[in-house]
């Protein structure tokens, strides 16, 4: 594992001329093991670094999503809380310090390319063929032309965008609701149907079959760490500028969610 980490690194360092400019091209990544938590506190920034979805919206949806387990979930955003400000927030600075831009954007343009199988067959699911076929023929480009997807020549010279889906979208694409709200250690806001879907997910997942147990999660951490280097300060703005973040989370979390089935 270390020869190949250490191969890894070197070969990105080595890259320039146009390959850099399809990892710089493309910051439409995705969060890792921490994701509902990222995507969610991101609420009020951008969304895929462009149009902000709930620039006009406010925590009034926050009571449409049942909260039975509220005490539980209060306790658990806590956890969380203390664990982003003094475990990830500092490792994702350093990461930032130690490794370039290029070399960051391209570790989660590997992570999102292997992840394909995952697009793919949710796409398929919800009986979205043409995005299936975008999602397939981006895996075979950039698995190809951008060496393993470290770059993704897909998205900059074909235009081809990545779906994201997942099996807690297919099912709300099928009208099922979502449950009651729920806040996961280390993984962040959830709902019922949310924790569904992950567990679907992750039998798509290569690298559930690649991996053991201790090495997947070494890789979803580092893969989460690096997501982070791009959203540094984010959530500490979300902190300040909520009455109450645990229901702004919360109702963020929602209208993530809606918007990402209504697409």
């Amino acid at each position: 594992m270390k020869p190949l980490s250490g191969l890894f690194i070197v070969c990105l360092m080595l890259l320039s001329g146009p390959c850099v400019g399809i990892a710089l091209s493309d910051n439409n990544v995705s969060p890792g093991v921490y994701k509902n938590c990222s995507a969610a506190g991101s609420a009020g920034q951008n969304n895929e670094w462009g149009e902000d979805p709930f620039a006009e919206e406010s925590e009034i949806h926050a009571s449409s999503l049942s909260d039975p387990l509220e005490p539980f979930n209060r306790v658990v955003f806590s956890f969380n809380d203390k664990v982003y400000i003094y475990v990830l927030d500092p490792l994702a600075r350093g990461f930032r310090v130690v490794f370039p831009e290029r070399v960051r954007i391209s570790i989660l343009q590997f992570f999102s390319n292997l992840e394909t199988p995952v697009r793919f067959a949710n796409c398929l699911l919800q009986g979205k063929f043409h995005s299936a076929a975008s999602e397939f023929t981006r895996f075979c480009i950039n698995t190809t032309i951008g060496v393993a997807g470290l770059f993704d020549p897909a998205k900059a010279y074909w235009h081809l965008k990545k779906k994201d889906e997942d099996f807690g979208q297919t099912l709300g694409h099928y009208g099922e609701g979502q449950g009651f709200y729920l806040v996961l250690p280390l993984l962040g806001p959830s709902s019922l149907r949310g924790v569904v879907g992950d567990i679907v997910d992750l039998a798509f997942d290569p690298m559930t079959y690649l991996l053991e147990l201790k090495p997947w999660f070494v890789v979803r951490t580092t893969e989460e760490v690096d997501y982070e280097t791009f959203h540094i300060g984010e959530y500490e703005d979300m902190k300040r500028q909520a009455v109450d973040p645990y229901l702004f989370m919360k109702s963020s979390y929602l209208q993530y969610r809606e918007q990402q089935v209504k697409k």
